[in-house]
């Protein structure tokens, strides 16, 4: 069962929760729906062109009103945005309200640091996708990564990688795992990110399931 469904989504409202939180009538869902993928291709697209790289965002989380929207970026590395205040977040503000065009709501973007960086699956993604992209052997890569997650007290680690490997010619899938990952238990915290990245011999597919604790 838990190969088979995501694992965010199968553990909501247990260990899980949303990511957008907000609560619209059933025509004017879609809009609600695109305007969070707007905001949130907006904030990457804005991180990759000042900082040449969209590292160490984890979570986007999005809570709306009727004249608010309230934006809450979890970061590993939130210098960023910080080292230059008037520079960082209000540009990224005002970037984001053109690309809206909301005139009747208020926009408020706040940035939540993480303690430990390396427990999240989506910067240890965007960590190995980078060295894939360097040309780093994958299973250095995935040992690396695994040595991270371990500075972060996690419970046991999965790392998959599918597609042309070092440029082979047929795509295989290589994993490695460190400690336990029980998928198929529901009250097991686990976090998962499936990230994908374009190399010079195409496109991989990098899966990652860390198990935090069990409740």
């Amino acid at each position: 069962m838990g190969q088979k469904i995501n694992p965010l989504g199968f553990r909501l409202g247990t260990t899980q929760s949303h990511y957008s939180l907000w609560f619209a009538q059933t025509k004017n869902y879609s809009q609600g729906l695109q305007e969070d993928q707007k905001i949130r291709d907006c904030i990457k697209n804005y991180i990759q062109k000042n900082t040449r790289a969209s590292e160490g965002i984890a979570r986007i989380e999005i809570q709306k009103r009727i004249d608010l929207i309230q934006v809450i970026i979890y970061m590993g590395f939130p210098k960023i945005l910080i080292e230059n205040r008037t520079r960082g977040i209000e540009e990224l503000q005002i970037n984001v309200q053109k690309e809206l065009n909301c005139v009747n709501r208020k926009l408020n973007i706040a940035i939540t640091r993480i303690t430990k960086p390396y427990g999240n699956p989506t910067i240890l993604a965007e960590f190995i996708a980078g060295q894939l992209k360097n040309r780093v052997s994958f299973r250095k890569a995935m040992k690396k990564a695994i040595e991270l997650t371990e500075q972060a007290d996690t419970k046991g680690i999965q790392i998959q990688i599918a597609g042309r490997i070092d440029g082979k010619e047929i795509a295989r899938i290589e994993w490695i795992r460190e400690g336990r990952v029980p998928l198929q238990t529901i009250r097991a915290k686990i976090d998962y990110c499936g990230y994908p990245v374009r190399t010079i011999y195409g496109l991989l597919g990098i899966k990652i399931w860390i198990f935090i604790d069990e409740e």
